[in-house]
């Protein structure tokens, strides 16, 4: 099997060895350190959640073969429970193996994640799979199927009728995640009318503990929705009536940033644009460091507008230089 670092020269946030023990470990499931109880599988992953939402990946990496391989051996019991929890665990792999570039993984991943979240005969839980998977899709190129995906998963959520905070915070996503894909795949008029659709159900939500969605991170999906449709002023404007603060975690703030500056390099505004992605690096460091599409920008930053506001300061930070 071909092995391959997940940065360039110079930014091996994740080491080869660590993505190979990872490999390894999807291969060949290591025997769980510790007995595979519930309370066992729910307390990993979320010290496992922790260190994606602060975008220690490095550590997360190595975590997620012993987190896999605990949740496995739990759902070899046979509970629904239990494998509504695997397919949680594969679902932060996923999103993290896709964040740092490792697409093939990623797909491993996603695939295990579908698998058992039907078994488990949770809508819920093939939601949350459909959603991840709707991501690696997107990124091979694949959109409109992964609007089909999203939304099939989403039309089945809805079926069974959501009877939980968390049923219908997922639900309100749905549209989201589909709306993203919508907008890769080209297709404007279903893009708008989706996110518009995300931002009336969430409205509609009471703000529980367990509600992760709110207006902000609707208008965060649709800011990367309108940089995706090539609107890059729509984008800033969107973006611009939110507030880091409004993010409950690091990766998500930091993903703000880039977000925006992703819509300001489109909009061709060096300077804001080094703003946007210096934001970043002060709040998620990893969000520049591990995105490859992020890290381009840094790039041609430095070789179109190596004069611009930010610009030095920004490579030197990141190393890229």
């Amino acid at each position: 099997m071909k092995r391959r670092s997940v940065l360039g020269a110079g930014a091996a946030a994740v080491p080869l060895s660590v993505l190979t023990a990872l490999d390894d470990a999807l291969d060949v499931s290591p025997a769980p350190r510790a007995a595979p109880t519930p309370d066992r599988v729910v307390a990993e992953y979320r010290r496992a959640r922790a260190l994606f939402d602060g975008g220690d990946h490095p550590r997360l990496m190595r975590a997620l073969p012993d987190l896999l391989a605990t949740a496995e051996a739990r759902a070899d019991t046979g509970e629904g429970a239990d494998y509504a929890r695997l397919a949680a665990c594969y679902d932060l792999a996923t999103e993290a193996l896709s964040k740092i570039g490792q697409r093939r993984s990623a797909r491993i991943t996603a695939d295990r994640s579908t698998i058992y979240a039907r078994i488990s005969g949770s809508p819920l839980a093939a939601a949350s799979s459909a959603r991840v998977l709707s991501i690696v899709l997107r990124h091979e190129g694949r959109a409109t199927i992964a609007q089909h995906v999203t939304l099939q998963a989403a039309a089945a959520l809805d079926a069974a009728g959501p009877s939980t905070p968390a049923q219908a915070a997922a639900l309100a996503q749905m549209p989201c995640t589909a709306s993203y894909a919508a907008a890769e795949a080209g297709d404007r008029e279903r893009a708008l009318e989706m996110i518009h659709d995300a931002e009336r159900a969430t409205a509609q939500l009471p703000r529980t503990r367990s509600c992760h969605i709110s207006t902000a991170t609707v208008t965060l999906y649709k800011v990367g929705v309108l940089w995706s449709l090539g609107d890059a002023g729509a984008a800033v404007a969107a973006g611009r009536t939110l507030n880091p603060a409004q993010f409950s975690t690091a990766e998500r703030r930091g993903r703000y940033h880039t977000d925006m500056a992703r819509a300001w390099w489109r909009w061709g505004k060096p300077e804001e644009t080094a703003q946007a992605l210096l934001g970043a690096h002060h709040i998620a460091p990893a969000e520049i460091r591990d995105r490859a599409s992020i890290r381009a920008i840094v790039t041609e930053l430095s070789q179109r507008h190596p004069r611009a506001g930010g610009v030095r300061e920004l490579l030197t930070l990141t190393g890229l230089r």
